[in-house]
C-alpha cells in the first residue's frame, strides 16, 4: 500500500488564508512585548519570561499527549492526571533509589539520575496506559459522557493506589546539585531548571512535528486523525494505532509529571487533577488535536499566568480562564483546530 494513497490532499492556500494561519504563531513574541511594557525593568521581564517559557513548555509536554489521543481517537480522557501523578512519583522513587548519582558533585552524574527517572517514569505510564485503553477507555469508544464517567473514576482510583503505595503525605523532591542555583543574565536571575525545562520542552516539540510531519507513523496519524475509516478500509489497523497514542501520550504525561515535581520541588496525589486544569485550557486554546496550537496556547498560558502574577497577583487566578474566552471569541475551534472529514 503506498503512502500516497493516504497523504492528506495539499490545496494551495490563499494569501488571506495564509494570513490567517501565520497570525497565532506572532501572539507569543507580542505578549511577551506587551510584558516589557508593562513591567518595565528588563531584568525583572527576562526574569518572568524565562519562568513563564519553562511552565508552558512543562504544560506542554503533558498537555500535547492529551490532544493527539482527543485528535486521533476522539477520547476525553479525564484520567491523564493521573499518569502524570504516577509519573511524579515514579520518578521520585527512582532519584531517591540512585541517590548517589543525584546528589553528586558531579554534572554527568545528575543528568543520568534524571534520566532514568525520566526513562521509568515513561515506561510505567506507558504500561498503565495499555491497561487503562484496554480496560477503561475501549468500552466506552464514541460515548463523551460515558468517557467523562469512567477516567475520572479511573483517575480516582489511581490517586488512592499512590496512597497505599506511597503514602498520603506531599513528598519532598530534591533537585540534583546541577539544577540547583540560578544563573545571572543581564542582571537577571534565571534558574538552572527552568532553562532545562525550556530545552526538554523544545526538544519535544521539534520530534514531535518531525514524526508527525516527516515519518509514515506520522503520516498515518495525520490521516488517522482526518479521516480513520478510509485510513482502516486502505488495510491500516487503525486500533493498533489508537492503543500506540494512547500509550505515548500516557507515556508524555508520566515525562511531564517528572518535570513538574522537580519544579515543584514537592509531589502529592492530587498533583495530577490540580495542573489538569490548566492543561484542558491550553488544549482547548490550541484547538482539539493540534500539536502546534498546543504548543503556541502553552506558550500564552505560561507567559500570561507568570506576567500577571508579578503585575496582579489577584488578576492572576482568573487570567488563563479570560485568555480562553478571548482566544475563542475570535477562534472558536481553537487557534489551529484538526478538520475531520465527513
Amino acid at each position: 500500500m503506498s503512502e500516497t494513497a493516504i497523504r492528506p490532499k495539499l490545496v494551495a492556500a490563499t494569501p488571506r488564508e495564509r494570513l490567517v494561519n501565520a497570525t497565532p504563531v506572532l501572539l507569543a513574541p507580542a505578549l511577551a512585548l506587551l510584558g516589557l511594557l508593562a513591567i518595565g525593568s528588563p531584568s525583572t521581564w527576562l526574569t518572568l519570561t524565562v519562568a513563564g517559557l519553562a511552565m508552558g513548555l512543562m504544560i506542554f509536554i503533558m498537555a500535547s499527549g492529551l490532544t493527539v489521543v482527543f485528535g486521533l481517537m476522539d477520547v476525553i480522557n479525564f484520567g491523564h492526571g493521573a499518569f502524570v501523578t504516577v509519573g511524579a512519583f515514579v520518578g521520585f522513587s527512582v532519584l531517591a533509589w540512585m541517590s548517589g548519582l543525584g546528589q553528586s558533585e558531579a554534572a554527568f552524574a545528575n543528568l543520568a539520575a534524571v534520566f532514568l527517572a525520566i526513562l521509568a517514569a515513561m515506561a510505567i505510564t506507558a504500561l498503565l496506559g495499555l491497561g487503562f485503553e484496554r480496560i477503561i477507555v475501549q468500552p466506552v469508544y464514541g460515548h463523551h459522557l460515558k468517557q467523562i464517567l469512567v477516567t475520572m473514576g479511573g483517575l480516582i482510583v489511581a490517586q488512592q493506589m499512590i496512597h497505599v503505595i506511597w503514602g498520603p503525605d506531599a513528598i519532598h523532591v530534591a533537585r540534583p546539585p546541577l539544577f540547583q542555583g540560578s544563573l545571572v543574565v543581564a542582571d537577571a536571575i534565571i534558574e538552572k531548571y527552568r532553562l532545562f525545562a525550556v530545552a526538554v520542552g523544545l526538544v519535544l516539540f521539534l520530534a514531535m512535528r518531525h514524526v508527525l510531519k516527516a515519518t509514515r507513523i506520522g503520516l498515518l496519524v495525520r490521516a488517522g486523525v482526518e479521516n480513520g475509516e478510509m485510513v482502516e478500509a486502505l488495510g491500516y489497523r487503525i486500533r493498533r494505532l489508537f492503543l500506540l497514542v494512547f500509550m505515548t501520550g500516557s507515556a508524555l504525561a508520566g515525562l511531564g509529571g517528572v518535570m513538574w515535581g522537580l519544579y515543584q520541588e514537592t509531589i502529592t496525589s492530587h498533583m495530577g487533577s490540580e495542573i489538569m486544569v490548566l492543561v484542558f485550557v491550553v488544549v482547548i486554546i490550541g484547538g482539539l488535536g493540534s500539536v502546534e496550537g498546543c504548543f503556541i496556547g502553552a506558550l500564552l498560558v505560561g507567559l500570561l499566568s507568570n506576567y500577571m502574577a508579578f503585575l496582579a497577583p489577584k488578576a492572576a487566578l482568573v487570567s488563563t480562564i479570560a485568555l480562553m474566552v478571548c482566544v475563542l471569541m475570535w477562534r472558536p475551534q481553537g487557534l489551529y483546530p484538526v478538520v475531520k472529514a465527513k
